[in-house]
């Protein structure tokens, strides 16, 4: 399973989570995946339902708990982690699971997006 991990800014739009999921290069995931409080926004449920994948909600110790490849100052700050969506992707997909690259940034900035493969079938 693909997990698409995402952080974004209040002031993004579904355009900004696609954006930053088409510079991953994969189209596809199984499942998109942020932090709970963000998993409920119209622009988060939006670019779910566009796609008609499923919306994981990770808890704030899920992501605290994350080994992240990026180590952002604000995401360190705002969410004890390196990349929310490094962190969400890689809780969301399971135990054992890894990264697939780096987060990457939506053109306009306001997103980041990053991949992570499930560990267990």
């Amino acid at each position: 399973m693909i997990v698409a991990g995402f952080g974004f800014r209040a002031s993004a739009g579904p355009e900004s989570l696609a954006s930053a999921l088409a510079r991953t290069g994969r189209h596809a995931p199984d499942a998109l995946a942020t932090a709970e409080d963000k998993a409920g926004s119209r622009t988060f449920r939006s670019l779910a339902a566009w796609m008609a994948l499923p919306v994981i909600g990770v808890s704030a110790a899920q992501i605290m708990a994350q080994r992240t490849l990026t180590q952002s100052p604000a995401s360190l700050a705002a969410r004890g982690t390196g990349s929310l969506a490094e962190a969400a992707a890689l809780a969301a997909a399971g135990p054992g699971a890894r990264l697939l690259g780096p987060r990457v940034v939506s053109e306009d900035g306001c997103a980041t997006c990053a991949l992570a493969e499930g560990g267990q079938s």
